[in-house]
């Protein structure tokens, strides 16, 4: 054998990475005095679901009116309390649906505002205010691109007529607001400069606070300035830095609700919200399950769910994520990958044999804490390895925790015979049963379920004989022996017990009796008589069940000349059980 200290060396890619420039070459954040790292989240954001604009936009096949309707009474029913309901100005469709709504008496709780997206220009500016006529709450949400990139490739804009742009629209916000909207309607402005992420510090901040001015922000009249990563372009402490940069420069922060609106390009949509919040936003605008344009908006249910996680309240009832995942499929006919945080299929699933025993190992420690506090399962802190939410929190049951496959050990086979089955096996019988089941699966490959599993195990351990064995699919009868009967009865003297059976071996039945120390003894020594040397080396018992009908399970591990092998027996009588285990031993090591 060698070793080395040296890796294998990477070689260049072939890729044509010297066309991409990095941020800070482009729009450089200096923050050395940043605070937002060592801030803790302790409360939710404000929450604007944007699934009915943003995420509709954004689908395949935009949704039709009944869709989105149902997409609406979803977010109502979650507790959402701001819901952008569309983009009016940009189809009769989407114009409909907001009026749908409004003339609805019974769609819009009282509690709700909902808000209505356009572009900075005159024409869509009005029917868009318009569409909200008898809204009891609303807010227009205007923006204009404020970036280099899309101010000199895409509308060859001055920054002066970029800041006219945004002022410009709102004042015309301000006056259709009042031209069509009467006092019945508590209205509010949020304002958007877009590619937030790529616009100069200080511009963003000159645009911005020129919207105050025109919005006459103070008390009474917040502005809602969202900045969004339109395209994520760089790590998430970046967003961080420019939202606690914004956040200290904005001269009138406490009338300001600063959100923010992350994508996912880089695949740090999450990250970058949460880093933002700790810089000191206010509100957080994303999609049910991120769907949104490219790669997605930040997922709302994700961040509500790292809150919850943490010991904060979401504010938002997440506690059925298979409705939410159920509604949110119908509506954006959409799929939800397997491995989605929190609300894929297979988030709670461990195969992997050294995580199942590490997860039944910690149900075990909770069990006994949960009984410590009088059954009290919210006084006992949540810490189970692998699972960093208690499934039951958001509508999932532990059936599908541990699942067995070609990967599984011991413990996920342990944690199913025990949850399922109500067989609490030895550590080496878990072992000895865990290779058997292995076989099995590289056998035959794929999952084995919590059915077949039994099936497994009732055609290694348990005779199909008596009405204590549960149905295993109609096995025969296998095996040299099979125990007729056996009684054990105490003698003269004390501490000796006789035991009594009728033992068939290979059909032929045999009278055996013998005295021994105790049950377990006098049943070995009737066996050695019959000419089986038999050594029970560990033996453990349980109680499967309560109540009189209550079952037990026996485990004995014995040893005939060099073969040591695990037995099982199930009775309503602990003793019958014990034989019946033995018995299982001994069929298995002459088979």
């Amino acid at each position: 054998m060698r070793t080395t200290d040296k890796a294998p060396v990477q070689q260049p890619s072939g890729m044509p990475f010297q066309k991409y420039r990095p941020f800070h070459e482009t729009n450089l954040v200096e923050l050395p005095d940043r605070t937002w790292p060592d801030r803790h989240v302790t409360h939710a954001p404000r929450w604007l679901s944007t699934d009915l604009r943003d995420g509709n936009q954004a689908l395949i096949t935009p949704m039709d009116p009944a869709r989105k309707r149902k997409m609406f009474d979803l977010l109502v029913e979650l507790g959402y309390k701001e819901i952008e309901i569309g983009f009016p100005s940009a189809s009769q469709t989407d114009y409909d649906f907001v009026r749908s709504l409004i003339e609805d008496e019974n769609a819009i709780p009282d509690d709700v505002c909902v808000s209505v997206l356009t572009q900075s220009r005159a024409d869509l500016i009005t029917r868009t205010v318009e569409s909200l006529q008898g809204a009891h709450r609303a807010n227009v949400h205007v923006y204009n691109a404020t970036s280099p990139l899309f101010r000199e490739v895409v509308f060859h804009n001055t920054k002066a007529e970029t800041i006219d742009l945004a002022v410009t629209g709102v004042a015309q916000i301000m006056a259709d607001a009042e031209r069509f909207l009467g006092d019945n309607t508590i209205f509010g402005l949020e304002y958007s400069p877009e590619i937030f992420i790529d616009t100069e510090l200080e511009f963003a901040l000159e645009i911005s606070e020129r919207v105050c001015d025109t919005w006459e922000v103070g008390a009474g009249r917040e502005l809602i300035l969202n900045l969004p990563a339109t395209v994520e372009r760089t790590t998430p402490n970046v967003y961080a830095d420019q939202i606690e940069w914004m956040s200290r420069n904005l001269t009138r922060r406490e009338h300001i609700a600063l959100s923010l609106h992350p994508h996912n390009d880089r695949s740090c949509g999450i990250a970058a919200a949460e880093l933002a919040l700790k810089a000191g936003a206010d509100r957080i605008e994303g999609c049910l399950l991120g769907q949104g344009e490219r790669t997605g908006n930040v997922d709302l249910v994700v961040l509500g769910l790292n809150l919850f996680s943490q010991g904060i309240d979401p504010m938002i009832d997440l506690s059925n994520v298979d409705h939410i995942r159920e509604v949110c499929q119908y509506c954006n006919q959409m799929g939800v990958d397997p491995r989605h945080p929190y609300v894929g299929d297979l988030v709670y699933t461990s195969f992997s044999g050294s995580h199942q025993d590490a997860i039944k190992k910690g149900f075990a420690v909770r069990k006994e804490a949960v009984k410590a506090a009088g059954d009290n399962e919210d006084a006992v802190v949540w810490s189970l390895p692998y699972l960093p939410i208690d499934p039951h929190d958001v509508g999932r049951s532990y059936e599908a925790v541990v699942r067995v496959n070609s990967q599984s050990g011991k413990g996920g086979v342990a944690f199913l015979m025990e949850r399922d089955h109500k067989l609490n096996l030895p550590r080496r019988l878990q072992q000895e049963f865990s290779r058997i089941v292995q076989r099995h699966t590289d056998s035959y490959g794929g999952e084995v379920n919590s059915e077949s599993l039994w099936r497994i195990f009732a055609d290694e351990y348990l005779p199909s004989h008596g009405e204590y064995v549960p149905a295993t699919g109609g096995l025969e009868q296998w095996g040299r022996f099979e125990l007729i009967s056996a009684e054990a009865d105490n003698t003269s003297t004390p501490d000796k017990v006789q035991v009594t059976m009728t033992l068939r071996d290979n059909g032929d039945d045999a009278q055996l009796t013998a005295v021994g120390n105790g049950p377990i003894d006098a049943f070995t020594k009737a066996l050695h008589a019959h000419g089986i040397d038999v050594q029970v080396r560990d033996y453990t018992e349980h109680a499967m069940e309560a109540g009189e009908d209550a079952r037990a399970a026996a485990y004995v591990e014995v040893q005939v000349d060099s073969q040591v092998l695990w037995g099982v027996g199930i009775h309503p009588s602990i003793t019958k059980a014990t034989y019946l285990a033995i018995i299982s031993a001994l069929n298995r090591i002459y088979r």
